[in-house]
């Protein structure tokens, strides 16, 4: 039986400039911190914070990544330290507006211990600084920006950490397929303006520079265009033999509908990324997307304790995952609950105090956890999951036929 709560806060107001603002070196009972302690009374809930897509184009993102969570605290029964743990859901709309709204909301709940999320790193962007300027560390469930955890990333961006691989591994992977695999030497690319596409873009099309490759054209749209001809016409003039879209949902499913129709295209060959990998692609494509491909992590590489996961998953939601990134969000949960476990100190008449940057140093030294999504360590900078990349084809348009190995099964590297 599960004991988890879910509350969703409304209000607002809250201005987080910094930690002058919000929060400051300070010792309550036995607990002395240099950001701050969060002191839960006997009987009080544990709070932790999570945003996502939760509405929208990209809700199947989003509430995969929340269900995550919350198989996780029922793993735990809904408890840690004789304390109820209540998860405080935003959503993040998989935006940068919705991810400052959302993380602003979470920032005035000065007892919220940490905030898992959000999807996508344009909410990711905008709002791990508001929230490490109210204390709190944000652990990222498959926002894959490199600039987040990046060695020169800025001051508000150091209480950031992500349980999802850096996308300059995925940006390697991804060229080196393109290059040595499909034996492609013209490359076009296409990114929706968004930190996750431009940057992996821009990743995936230096390497393939390197390799040896020409890079023929690279695109932008917008995640609300509907009419990717004009784009694609642009892209047949340059004659390539691949045509690499690691954009979202919405607009991707545009693109595979359209490309056939273009003259010039007919022998390229289409490339999608991660986020086609989910039955709202399929419902979005239809037939097209019969046969497209595309890369991400290797999601047959999972930790042995993923089927019995996927089996609670089943059991709780009545359906299969909506996407692929649960496992993430409930490694995320896991190490975040070990972290105040480990940190958490209690006085004699049971009230608990968590020191803030206790908290964030000891989510930090995570190593060697082994984790569903795979094995866990965390840098110095806040990346925390091994790279395994894949390649994977859509065999059906049904979305009912969606399973992991099956549709879409996986054809790179082999098995």
């Amino acid at each position: 039986m599960s004991y988890l709560t879910k509350i969703s806060l409304t209000t607002v107001g809250l201005c987080v400039a910094g930690f002058s603002a919000a929060v400051a070196a300070e010792t309550k009972g036995p607990v002395t911190d240099d950001i701050g302690v969060v002191v839960i009374e006997p009987g009080a809930p544990i709070l932790i914070g999570g945003y996502w897509a939760l509405s929208g184009a990209e809700i199947s993102l989003g509430l995969d990544q929340q269900r995550g969570v919350e198989l996780a605290l029922d793993a735990h029964e809904g408890t840690l330290l004789d304390h109820p743990v209540a998860l405080v859901s935003e959503d993040s709309q998989c935006t940068a507006e919705g991810g400052q709204t959302a993380a602003t909301r979470l920032a005035t709940n000065t007892d919220i211990l940490a905030v898992l999320g959000p999807d996508c790193s344009s909410s990711a962007a905008a709002a791990a600084p508001i929230l490490w300027n109210a204390g709190m560390v944000s652990i990222g469930t498959s926002a894959s920006s490199p600039t987040l955890t990046a060695a020169d990333r800025p001051e508000g961006l150091q209480g950031f950490m992500r349980t999802m691989p850096n996308d300059l591994a995925q940006g390697l992977f991804d060229a080196d397929y393109i290059y040595n695999v499909l034996k492609c030497d013209a490359l076009a690319s296409v990114h929706d303006g968004s930190p996750y596409t431009e940057q992996l873009v821009r990743s995936t099309n230096s390497r393939f520079t390197e390799l040896g490759g020409k890079v023929v054209a690279t695109e932008a749209v917008t995640p609300t265009d509907v009419d990717m001809r004009p784009m694609l016409t642009n892209i047949a003039t340059a004659k390539p033999c691949t045509v690499y879209f690691p954009i979202f949902t919405a607009a991707g499913a545009q693109l595979i509908r359209q490309m056939p129709e273009i003259a010039g295209l007919e022998n390229a060959t289409p490339l999608a990324g991660s986020a086609m990998a989910a039955p709202g692609f399929l419902e979005a494509a239809g037939d097209a997307a019969v046969g497209l491909k595309f890369a991400k992590v290797d999601l047959e590489s999972r930790g042995s304790a993923y089927p019995a996961l996927l089996e609670a998953y089943v059991a709780k939601y009545g359906e299969t995952p909506t996407e692929v990134f649960h496992a993430n969000a409930y490694d995320a949960a896991q190490i975040t609950l070990a972290a105040i476990e480990k940190v958490a100190q209690q006085d004699d008449d049971g009230v608990l105090y968590v020191g803030r940057k206790a908290l964030r140093d000891a989510l930090f030294a995570t190593a060697g956890y082994e984790g569903v999504s795979g094995t866990v360590t965390c840098g110095p900078t806040g990346d925390c999951a091994e790279f395994k990349g894949a390649v994977y084809e859509w065999v059906d348009s049904d979305p009912s036929t969606f399973e992991i190995g099956k549709n879409p099964k996986k054809v790179y590297p082999e098995s």
